[in-house]
C-alpha cells in the first residue's frame, strides 16, 4: 500500500511539473511507472519469490527509464535527489514479498534500495544529471530498517513469553483436574476409611462382626476399582472396569502402546460412557491421532492420557514432554493436527485446545459434549 501511494504521488507530480511548465515534454514518462504499478500488484496478490524478483527486475527498468527520461528534460539542471525520483526509489523500498520475517523484509527493502541507487546514477551518468545523495530515500531507508527491528524484538519477546503461558494454561487445567479428584478422594475417604477405623475402634476384642466385614470389603472393591471417582448419581450408567478395556479409546491407547509408546492413564476414564456413539468413535480415533503424533514427532516415548467428565462435557488431554512445535509453522502436507484431530472433533460439536511451543512439550486439550445415556433412551412423552 505505502509502495503503491509513492507511484501514485510521483505520478501527479509529473503531471503537476507539466502543467506548471508546458514547454517542456514530462507526461509520457509518467506511464513508464504503469508496468512498475502492475508487478506491485500482482505481488500483493501472490507474495513469492518470484513476483519480488520480478518487481525488483521491472522495477528498476522502469526506474532507470524514468530518471533517464526525465533527466533530459531538464539538461544540466537535473539532480538524482528531486523528490519526484525519490518517490519511485521509495516503491522500490518496499517490495517485501517472500517471507513474512523481518531479516527477510529487511533484506528485500535493502535490495530494493540498492536497484533504485544504482539504476538513478546509470541513468545520471548518461543525461549529464547532478548525481546527488538522496537523503529522502535514505531516511525512508532508516525508518523502515528501524521499524523493522522494533518488530522483530517485540515478535522475541512474544516467542519467550509463549513457553511460559502455555505451560500456566497447561498447569492450571491440570490443578482443576487434580483438585476435583482431590476433594472427590476426600470425601470418599471420610466416608470408608475413616468410618470403618471408627467403627473397628468402638468394638469389642475378638472377630470382625460379619456385617462389618462385608461393608470394609465391598468398599475396597470400589476403591481399587476406582468407581468411587464417578458421581453416584451416574453410577448405573457407568460401565465396569472390563466393560472400560473394550472400548474404542481404551483400544486406541492400547495400540499406541503397541507401537512403543509408554502411555499413562489417569482421570475418570468412566466418563467417556457420557459420550454418544459418534463422539466416542471421534474421541478415540482423535486421541490415537495424538499418541501417533508424540511418537514421531516429539522426540519422546512417554505420555498421559487425562480423562475427567463432568454432568455437561467430557474433557479428554493428551500431554506430552517431549520437543513441541509451532502448530502455525507446520506444513500443509502435516493433516494429522489439522483433520485427524481438529476437524474430527469439530465435526461432533466439540472443542480443541493446543499447548506447544519448541521445547516445551505439547498439550491437546478436547472438550465434548456429554450426553446421558438415559435421558437419551427415554421415550417422548
Amino acid at each position: 500500500m505505502i509502495a503503491l501511494t509513492c507511484l501514485a504521488a510521483a505520478f501527479v507530480m509529473v503531471l503537476l511539473f507539466q502543467q506548471a511548465d508546458p514547454g517542456v515534454t514530462l507526461w509520457p514518462i509518467a506511464f513508464a511507472l504503469a508496468p512498475m504499478a502492475l508487478v506491485l500488484w500482482l505481488l500483493e496478490r501472490h507474495r513469492s519469490l518470484f513476483y519480488t524478483a520480478t518487481y525488483l527486475l521491472v522495477g528498476g527498468a522502469c526506474l532507470y527509464w524514468f530518471v533517464l527520461i526525465g533527466s533530459l528534460q531538464f539538461p544540466g539542471t537535473a539532480e538524482t535527489n528531486s523528490f519526484v525520483f525519490s518517490m519511485a526509489k521509495i516503491a522500490l523500498l518496499f517490495v517485501g514479498g517472500a517471507g513474512v520475517g523481518v531479516h527477510r523484509l529487511a533484506v528485500w527493502s535493502v535490495l530494493g534500495f540498492a536497484v533504485g541507487e544504482v539504476v538513478t546514477v546509470l541513468a545520471a551518468l548518461q543525461t549529464g544529471a547532478v548525481i546527488a545523495p538522496d537523503l529522502t530515500v535514505l531516511s525512508a531507508v532508516v525508518v523502515l530498517l528501524s521499524t523493522l527491528v522494533v518488530i522483530g524484538i517485540s515478535r522475541r519477546r512474544v516467542a519467550d513469553a509463549q513457553p511460559s503461558l502455555h505451560r500456566a494454561a497447561r498447569d492450571e487445567h491440570l490443578s482443576d483436574i487434580r483438585h476435583r479428584l482431590e476433594t472427590r478422594a476426600a470425601a470418599m475417604m471420610h466416608d470408608t476409611i475413616l468410618n470403618h477405623l471408627a467403627a473397628v475402634a468402638t468394638t469389642t476384642d475378638g472377630p470382625l462382626r460379619a456385617d462389618l466385614r462385608d461393608r470394609v470389603e465391598r468398599d475396597l472393591e470400589v476403591l481399587i476399582g476406582q468407581e468411587w471417582l464417578v458421581d453416584e448419581r451416574d453410577s448405573e450408567e457407568i460401565p465396569s472396569r472390563s466393560e472400560w478395556l473394550g472400548t474404542r479409546l481404551s483400544r486406541a491407547i492400547d495400540e499406541a502402546r503397541d507401537l512403543g509408546l509408554n502411555v499413562a492413564l489417569s482421570g475418570d476414564r468412566s466418563a467417556v460412557a457420557r459420550l454418544e456413539p459418534a463422539r466416542q468413535v471421534a474421541a478415540a480415533l482423535a486421541v490415537k491421532q495424538c499418541l501417533v503424533n508424540v511418537l514421531k514427532h516429539s522426540g519422546t516415548d512417554e505420555a498421559e492420557v487425562v480423562v475427567y467428565g463432568s454432568a455437561s462435557e467430557v474433557s479428554i488431554m493428551i500431554i506430552d514432554g517431549g520437543k513441541g512445535f509451532s502448530e502455525g509453522e507446520t506444513s500443509v502436507d502435516r493433516l494429522g493436527l489439522r483433520q485427524s484431530v481438529r476437524s474430527r472433533i469439530e465435526a461432533v460439536d466439540g472443542t480443541v485446545q493446543v499447548w506447544s511451543t519448541p521445547g516445551t512439550g505439547t498439550s491437546v486439550l478436547m472438550r465434548l459434549p456429554a450426553q446421558r445415556a438415559s435421558s437419551a433412551a427415554e421415550p417422548a412423552s
